[in-house]
């Protein structure tokens, strides 16, 4: 065997070894997660089950889906997720096209505020959008109209309002993704569209949309993930309104205070039962994320290649 095959099967060994163990990094809460649903309560306490139970039962699955009335709260999660992605990714797509093709005064000064977004966190701008969204006006307008500005809490209108204004979360991010995109385009496209007679926003329909599919796919995924697993605005927005988060966070108490309610046996949380909804109630909330990766893996992975690397 020469140096260059022996060297060949060390890196090969090395690499499998980085990748099974960032599998299973990833992977290895997923199936605790994924076994303590399955379990029985006393296999929790019991020292000789590890992974795989003894009692294996589906009730935990039927108690967390009418705990976290699962049907109603996947429907309003689904469509406030699907709008605000759809809203912010159109948003996106026109500033990311923006600062990649065109020049105009202060532009780098601009991005640098996009990418800052990212390093601020959320919390310390926390007051001010609840009381900005309690309080909704503009100008002056409404309140000198109806005489009292608008109450947007618990409402989905802070959500689409930020989408569209591009100052939702990880928006500063899609932007840097799909300007970066943008950029690696061929200018010698838009050059042959503006010579067959192509405006700007023509252009950036029927040359650019099509091309950066893949890209939009990864955004739109992003940011549909994102808002479907959010807890920190959703809690700020929503303080009433179930949505998948708030929903978990209160599967437990809520089951409780359910069987108490009709008389059954249950009156207090033990830890094992809190154990097994939480567990139960995150594998209901992954599962549609799952379902949805895979119907559009393919665009997903050639956007994510593609992401920050031309241009």
């Amino acid at each position: 065997m020469t140096t260059a095959s022996i060297t060949r099967a060390i890196w090969s060994l090395f690499r499998a070894v980085i990748v099974i163990g960032i599998c299973f990094v990833i992977l290895y809460p997923v199936f605790i997660k994924l076994s303590v649903a399955f379990m029985d309560e006393k296999d929790l306490y019991d020292s000789s089950v590890v992974y795989i139970p003894k009692n294996f039962t589906w009730q935990n699955f039927r108690v967390a889906w009418e705990g976290m009335d699962y049907t109603k709260t996947f429907v309003s999660t689904f469509t406030l997720s699907f709008l605000t992605s759809v809203i912010q990714l159109f948003a996106c797509l026109l500033t990311a096209y923006g600062f990649a093709r065109f020049k105009f005064p202060g532009k780098n000064l601009l991005f640098g505020c996009v990418i800052l977004t990212l390093i601020v966190p959320p919390q310390i701008i926390m007051l001010p959008l609840f009381m900005h969204f309690r309080f909704f006006d503009f100008a002056g307008i409404l309140e000198a109209v109806t005489g009292k500005p608008l109450n947007l809490i618990d409402t989905d209108a802070p959500f689409f309002l930020q989408a569209a204004l591009t100052i939702g979360f990880k928006n500063g991010l899609y932007i840097y993704l799909l300007r970066q995109f943008f950029r690696g385009m061929p200018k010698e496209l838009e050059e042959a569209a503006h010579v067959d007679g192509c405006n700007r926003f023509r252009t950036f329909l029927q040359i650019m949309l099509p091309s950066a599919v893949p890209m939009m796919v990864t955004v739109f995924l992003f940011g549909f993930v994102w808002q479907w697993t959010d807890s920190f605005f959703s809690g700020l927005y929503l303080p009433t309104k179930k949505v998948m988060a708030s929903a978990l966070s209160s599967l437990a108490a809520s089951v409780s205070s359910s069987y108490s309610s009709s008389g059954g046996s249950l009156t207090f949380v033990s830890p094992g039962f809190t154990s097994m909804m939480n567990n139960t109630g995150v594998i209901l909330i992954i599962v549609p994320l799952l379902v949805l990766y895979l119907i559009s893996q393919k665009s997903f992975v050639e956007g994510i290649e593609r992401s920050g690397i031309v241009g």
